[in-house]
């Protein structure tokens, strides 16, 4: 029989012995799926967050802040800055043949949590042109603010997640009562975090001047960028930092995706280590319960190879079996599950956004299984193909 014949001979016996293993298979499948559902559902914290502040962001919009700012909070622009921004070649005009933008400020406000924590939330004041600027934003609750009242709308996932901010709501901002009136989706980006008013009234409200912290242009196309970028910045009146507007959140997403991402993989890695050691324990104990069957498989001439290859085979297909339920299991569990996050937004505030569980994700689990099934496979395969043929059949 050659070698082929062979493999697939011992690996189907070895297969069709499987349920009579049960209890012990079952210790690889359940310990690598725990570890792949904890991997892939802290991983699905990151990936949310970054789909969150991407559909935030569009190419043929830009932002401007004043030059040296690393976002919206720390920048300041001047009303003399920002008619020069919206005065911009590139910029979309309207019917009228009015720019297209929005002058916005922002500010922290304490809002709390419906378990009782509190967190900073942004409120976001925004020009006239708002919603012609960004029609992704829909008011699906109550109506719009009125511009010259102390009114706000807020976006779903701040609705979910803190309390205190229904349709009629007041919150208490320096001194001034607001009152919730509306509440909007945003696509389901990272805007749905705050909530929104008139930036007039805001700056009215926190007692600034008639600038802005930051310009949001909508452009003629994104091809248009490069000629709006360098007529601002070429320009000796004013000193400004231009990017796109997907660019701006690719890059505030960046700082908290990498940190999710190590806290998955420690303490996935921690887990995983753990899981190749049951893996080890189990294929061990399964090789020496059939000791006698390799024996006697290897004294009528079957080759070390097919035995190595046959408890490979099983466990890698444990390891499979265990990675693909607990893949599913996160993404049932997980995906989409809006969550909060108190640090990592525009300036450390907390922002809302829903787990993700990407195909890339589960693919990324499924591999780490077979990875961790082959490690546990890998010596008890060996062992069992160098296991004397009479020493094995004297004990048994």
């Amino acid at each position: 029989m050659n070698s082929l014949k062979q493999i697939v001979a011992v690996t189907g016996m070895n297969l069709q012995s499987l349920p009579e293993r049960a209890g012990t298979s079952s210790v690889i499948v359940i310990g690598i799926m725990g570890v792949v559902a904890v991997l892939v559902s802290v991983l699905a914290m990151s990936a949310g967050m970054v789909k969150s502040m991407q559909n935030a962001g569009r190419n043929d919009r830009a932002m401007v802040m004043r030059n040296g700012a690393s976002n919206e909070m720390s920048s300041s622009l001047t009303r003399e800055a920002v008619a020069i921004i919206s005065d911009a070649p590139g910029v979309k005009r309207d019917a009228s043949g009015k720019p297209v933008y929005s002058s916005e400020t922002m500010t922290i406000i304490l809002i709390t949590k419906k378990d009782g924590s509190e967190v900073s939330v942004p409120l976001r004041g925004v020009g006239p042109n708002a919603a012609e600027l960004r029609p992704e934003i829909k008011i699906i609750e109550g109506r719009m603010y009125e511009p010259a009242l102390n009114e706000v709308i807020v976006g779903k996932g701040a609705l979910a997640q803190y309390a205190g901010l229904q349709i009629g709501s007041e919150l208490t901002v320096r001194n001034n009562v607001w009152k919730v009136v509306g509440v909007f989706e945003s696509n389901g980006d990272i805007h749905e975090s705050e909530l929104m008013t008139h930036n007039i009234a805001l700056q009215t409200a926190m007692r600034r001047g008639g600038g802005a912290q930051s310009v949001t242009v909508m452009l003629n196309s994104s091809q248009d960028f490069a000629k709006f970028k360098d007529a601002l910045t070429s320009n000796p009146e004013i000193a400004v930092d231009v990017t796109s507007e997907r660019e701006y959140f690719a890059e505030q997403s960046g700082r908290l995706a990498p940190f999710l991402s190590v806290v998955a993989y420690v303490i996935g890695g921690i887990m995983g280590v753990g899981a190749i050691f049951g893996a080890l324990n189990t294929m061990y104990s399964a090789v020496s319960t059939r000791s006698t069957e390799i024996a006697t498989l290897r004294a009528i001439g079957f080759g070390p190879t097919p035995i190595v290859i046959s408890v490979l085979v099983e466990a890698l297909l444990l390891a499979l079996i265990g990675g693909a339920i607990g893949a599913c299991l996160a993404w049932l569990f997980f995906n989409g599950h809006t969550v909060s996050s108190s640090a990592g937004g525009v300036a450390g505030e907390s922002r809302v956004f829903s787990l993700y569980v990407s195909p890339s994700l589960i693919t990324a689990g499924i591999v780490l299984a077979c990875c961790i099934g082959f490690i546990g496979g890998l010596f008890p395969s060996i062992r069992a193909a160098k296991m004397p043929v009479a020493a094995a059949l004297r004990a048994n």
